[in-house]
């Protein structure tokens, strides 16, 4: 692979690879055509090999793909190999939602919820503790953290952001409604949720379009 530059679209794609490659794993089957994995993920043969091919193909004429095999490298691409201790950083009801969620069964390890109601002290949410944004700087400096996870209000987030930089925070995941500005060795991923909603309204009228 290099140096080369993968495209967002392939980046984008290989979650959803390694999420059907574990849903075929767990039905006993062994391996898969770039045709079979098409059809199951609604992706053309030539694209799916394409993708792969971006990180060294993994596939052998005549056999097709060993599903474990193409499981783990994915997983080991992606990163998921490996825990990612993060905290949420906002704990409204969005904030405990996303604390209750499993997200460490693909790696990702929510350590703490950061909050700013008095009344939340000493509380768990989905077993995980609640602490004050005043304890946040002391927190970080004591325990090993990649990932915070923004849940605060969009006239805080920078603030909030710039905080956690100081501290050694090199990945957001942002639910706040700003693109975050951030060091070049700080990466970010910005989720609008609004944005997804503009897309689905967008298929549903382009459906009707075509039924007129």
């Amino acid at each position: 692979m290099g140096d080369r530059e993968i495209s967002k679209a392939v980046i984008k794609r290989l979650p959803r690879y390694y999420r059907y490659l574990g849903e075929i794993l767990n039905n006993g089957v062994e391996r898969i055509s770039s045709g079979e994995l098409s059809g199951k993920m609604q992706v053309t043969a030539s694209q799916i090999r394409q993708d792969l091919n971006n990180f060294g193909g993994f596939g052998q004429q005549g056999y097709g793909y060993n599903v474990k095999f193409l499981y783990d490298e994915i997983g080991k691409i992606l990163g998921v190999n490996r825990d990612h201790p993060m905290i949420i950083v906002g704990g409204g009801n969005f904030g405990h939602t996303l604390a209750k969620y499993d997200f460490k069964k693909s790696g990702f390890v929510t350590k703490a919820i950061f909050d700013v109601r008095p009344e939340m002290i000493g509380e768990y949410v989905g077993g995980i503790p609640v602490y004050m944004m005043s304890e946040l700087e002391s927190y970080l400096k004591k325990e090993t953290v990649e990932i915070a996870v923004l849940t605060v209000p969009k006239n805080k987030v920078k603030e909030v952001a710039d905080r956690l930089v100081k501290y050694g925070i090199k990945a957001f995941w942002n639910f706040a409604h700003l693109d975050l500005d951030v060091p070049d060795d700080v990466v970010v991923e910005n989720v609008h949720l609004i944005d997804s909603l503009m897309q689905l309204s967008y298929r549903i009228s382009d459906y009707e379009k075509k039924a007129e």
